[in-house]
């Protein structure tokens, strides 16, 4: 695998030249005809589509309204009640909420439950599409009824990815689905595009998790692709079935790309004519001349089969390479443990080592990700006859959509599954965030989903549990089933490999599904439950800010599990403060008091009494500031809580990693840097300040005060950098803080309060 240092041009879809080598200078003799950078930036697939859909008027600053929408039953509530807070009386475009993350129904009596049938009254109400429990996995139904050649889809899922069908898809927190809910707009500088040139073809046993994890190994680190479009060419595609094709682009997310688009060519027009939707289809290709601003060429037929360990889809090996050096590769994963453990919980990884090789308990095929089509057959073909074993490991495996389980029994891979001791379920999206197939304490499992972040699994730290994920592809999940547990690639295997073909039904769809057809129905009653709860009531931005620091994390990335973790919490994901109280309750279980503690001092403002009185430890701090400005009073400023992490966010797109801060009294977050634009967008959508600070030494820690004078007016006036000062030992002390580029619109959100607030505003304006 090769990363380009410089833009390169691709030459009819096969040549590739470096900007600043002297070939570039032959390209214009190539192609026959004067053509600039700028014009050839402009014949990439993504420029074509993101013109398609910009309403701004300058491809600088873009201005997208999206063509459909997906949701999933920890998302959709809290999207369609800001919404509804914010005047909806119709889904303007198509809104499809699935429901397969709180399927199980098993946590909290009738929340889960309650949320569905919430879901299915506003689907009535509103003239959306509500997909029920178990029929298929958000993606997988957005792949199967919603994809088109050239459309652009926006998710409240970070994995909202369906570029191999010629979407230009994104996963975003659930405010930005309110924007377009209300006729807004989704506001962002065009983005780089970045070349992923594909040649060659894999070598049997190698599935598109492999290759997935290879690009991630090589790009998450550097950031190559951050916040960029990556777009997928080259002769290689050729060679690649849609679902394998599928398989790949589904992780790029893990790349922290902001989107990601393929070429498309008869293969994708065939997938569209299988699932009845042939108008659906459109070729799309990079112009005689594209302009990228960074390449990434693979070699598909050099990729061997990949382990991505613990506890980073990006921490990868080889699998022959993790074999051949177990002991220190595993001592290094236990390392690395302690730094996102803080010393809690130790996980002993080389316990796992029997007779010199690694004993795994669990192998899980699932999701998104893994419950493809080709993935169950490939691996069904690998176990054909075998034994999983009477011992610890398990199997279990999940179809992405009713009509693949339907066919998997159809064709027998389902029957030869079972006939192994592998387990197959429903549609469900559990095993990838904690909330199904919770592996026992200590326990280390394999598994084709899409993270293995610390505790995701579904263990708790605070309780001293802690269980290991590592990724891998299907075929090397079944190879070591096959094996009974010990880690194998499939590559050592001879399987045989059928490759049958796929036949679609829709009549499950048909015979479940309720689609409005887009009409929406005013007089349906919405039906709630008890853990449904609106928003509280959040303050505009003061004048003046006083903050306290109520959680410093200094893990080199910190996700957003670690902020609000998944799990049998997401069933709480209707209810903002009974969520809240789960806030960074695995990394930092002190955070919910200190935060509650300051909130105080807030409430006590609104109510029109003095601060000091709730919080007493403010006395000394509010004379200080008092005695340099005057104006600071009860009625000047706000009092609230931060936290420092060296780089928050990377991961789901849950807009609650921010909104719980927010209603336990949050007003800004701190950090070097932002892992993902999606997380920096819902601070903002929530009127939280994404402040930056210098790498370094900080120069305020925990339970330390920091003020920022005139803030409403800094924003207001587009400030480049914040005046702050940690207000310590009795004295000022300054702090370079800033927040980078923000729109006219995130600015308004955040002198509002929140976008609730600014949508009534907008609302009362009218």
């Amino acid at each position: 695998m090769k990363l380009f240092e410089h833009g390169v041009y691709l030459v009819n879809g096969t040549e590739l030249i470096e900007e600043g080598n002297a070939a570039a200078d032959a390209i214009f003799g190539k192609t026959g005809a004067h053509i600039t950078k700028e014009e050839a930036a402009k014949h990439t697939i993504a420029y074509g589509i993101l013109k398609e859909h910009n309403t701004s008027g300058s491809m600088d600053a873009l201005q997208i309204k999206f063509d459909k929408l997906t949701s999933h039953d920890i998302t959709f509530v809290g999207i369609i009640q800001t919404a509804r807070a914010s005047g909806l009386e119709k889904f303007p475009i198509p809104y499809v909420l699935t429901n397969c993350h709180n399927s199980l129904c098993a946590v909290g009596g009738t929340i889960n439950e309650d949320d569905h049938m919430y879901g299915l009254t506003c689907a009535k109400k509103y003239g959306g599409v509500y997909v029920p429990p178990h029929q298929a996995v958000i993606h997988q139904y957005a792949r199967e009824m919603l994809a088109g050649g050239g459309k652009m889809i926006l998710g409240s899922d970070s994995h909202t990815r369906y570029g191999a069908l010629g979407t230009m898809a994104m996963g975003e927190g659930g405010p930005e689905l309110v924007k377009q809910l209300l006729g807004q707009t989704y506001d962002i500088r065009m983005p780089e595009v970045v070349g992923v040139y594909l040649k060659g073809e894999p070598v049997k046993g190698v599935g598109p998790q492999d290759i997935a994890l290879a690009i991630i190994g090589e790009v998450f680190a550097n950031g190559y692709v951050k916040n960029k479009v990556m777009e997928f060419v080259g002769p290689g595609v050729s060679g690649l079935s849609v679902d394998f094709r599928i398989g790949i682009d589904v992780m790029t997310t893990e790349t922290t790309c902001l989107s990601s688009i393929w070429r498309t060519d008869a293969r994708v027009q065939e997938f569209f004519e299988t699932h009845g939707r042939s108008e659906d289809y459109k070729e799309l290709n990079p112009g005689q001349t594209a302009y990228y601003d960074g390449m990434i060429e693979v070699d598909l037929g050099k990729i061997r089969p990949m382990i991505a360990m613990p506890f980073h889809p990006s921490n990868t090996y080889t699998i022959e390479e993790l074999n051949a050096n177990l002991t220190d590769i595993l001592e290094d994963c236990e390392k690395r443990a302690q730094v996102s453990f803080d010393g809690a919980v130790k996980p002993d990884f080389k316990s796992k080592i029997r007779n010199g090789r690694l004993y795994v308990d669990q192998g899980i095929i699932a999701g998104c990700a893994g419950g493809g089509f080709e993935n169950i057959c490939d691996a069904a073909d690998i176990l054909k006859g075998a034994s999983i074993g009477p011992d610890e490991f398990t199997l279990s495996v999940y179809p992405a959509s009713m009509p693949i389980y339907m066919e998997l029994v159809k064709n027998g891979a389902a029957a030869s599954l079972m006939q192994t001791g592998a387990i197959l379920k429903t549609a469900f999206c559990g095993p990838c965030f904690g909330a199904g197939d919770t592996p026992a304490n200590n326990a280390f499992s394999i598994r084709h989903s899409t993270r293995n972040f610390p505790n995701r699994e579904g263990s708790k730290v605070q309780n001293g549990q802690v269980a290991s994920v590592a990724l891998m592809d299907a075929r090397s999940i079944a190879a070591t089933a096959a094996n009974k547990g010990y880690l194998t690639a499939a590559t050592d295997i001879d399987a045989n490999f059928t490759k049958p073909n796929y036949f679609f039904d829709s009549q499950i769809y048909a015979n479940r599904v309720f689609d409005s057809k887009g009409k929406a129905d005013p007089d349906v009653e919405i039906q709630f439950g008890p853990n449904i709860k609106d928003w509280p009531t959040m303050s505009p931005l003061p004048q003046h800010m006083l903050l306290k620091v109520v959680a410093e994390i200094h893990d080199p990335v910190t996700t957003t599990d670690e902020l609000i973790p998944s799990g049998e919490t997401s069933s709480y994901r209707s209810n903002p403060l009974g969520l809240a109280e789960f806030t960074l309750s695995r990394k930092d279980p002190a955070y919910v008091g200190r935060a509650k503690e300051i909130q105080k001092a807030q409430k006590a403002i609104e109510e029109d009494r003095c601060p000091c009185e709730a919080v007493p430890e403010l006395k000394p701090v509010m004379d200080q500031i008092k005695e340099r400005y005057e104006d600071v009073n009860r009625k000047t400023i706000g009092i609230g809580s931060t936290i420092f992490a060296v780089k928050p966010g990377d991961g789901s797109a849950r807009e609650q990693a921010a909104s719980c801060q927010k209603v336990l009294g949050g007003w800004a977050n701190i950090a070097n840097e932002y892992a993902t634009k999606r997380y920096r967008s819902n601070l903002i959508n929530w009127g939280m300040l994404p402040l930056l600070t210098e790498a370094g030494e900080l120069p305020f820690a925990n339970g330390d005060y920091i003020f920022l004078p005139n803030i409403r007016t800094e924003v207001e006036e587009k400030a480049e950098e914040i005046e702050a000062y940690v207000i310590k030992d009795g004295a000022f002390h300054a702090c370079r803080l800033w927040m980078g580029e923000l729109t006219d619109d995130e600015r308004s959100i955040i002198l509002k309060g929140c976008l609730i607030n600014y949508n009534r505003c907008q609302e009362a304006v009218q």
